[in-house]
């Protein structure tokens, strides 16, 4: 069974950085593409990043390119959002997600709340 479970989520103040963790079993993980998403109260969910299921590719939404970074390291098949220069408008729960397949949908995880203040 598929399973994310994300992790470092926590309050920061503006300007401060956080690294979230997303761990993921039941599936080859090196063979697939990870993405972070987010969601603030009352917005549409966001997607923030992408990274190819070798690392060597990644994007990222324009709200926060220059300041995220995705990484991964297959071999603990985790995939890592590191935030640097937080901003309050970056408060959001963050969610890890495989993209669907023939055989199955997208795969979430629970989230983890991140909250910018001061």
């Amino acid at each position: 069974q598929v399973q994310l479970v994300e992790s470092g989520g926590g309050l920061v103040q503006p300007g401060g950085s956080l690294r979230l963790s997303c761990a993921a079993s039941g599936f080859s993980f090196s063979l697939y593409a990870m993405n972070w998403y987010r969601q603030a109260p009352g917005k549409e969910r966001e997607l923030v990043a992408v990274i190819s299921s070798d690392g060597d590719s990644t994007n990222y939404a324009d709200s926060v390119k220059g300041r995220f970074t995705i990484s991964r390291d297959n071999a603990k098949s985790t995939v890592y959002l590191h935030m640097n220069r937080l901003k309050p408008e970056d408060t959001a729960v963050y969610y890890c997600s495989r993209p669907s397949t023939d055989y199955d949908g997208t795969f979430w995880g629970q989230g983890t709340q991140v909250t910018v203040s001061s």
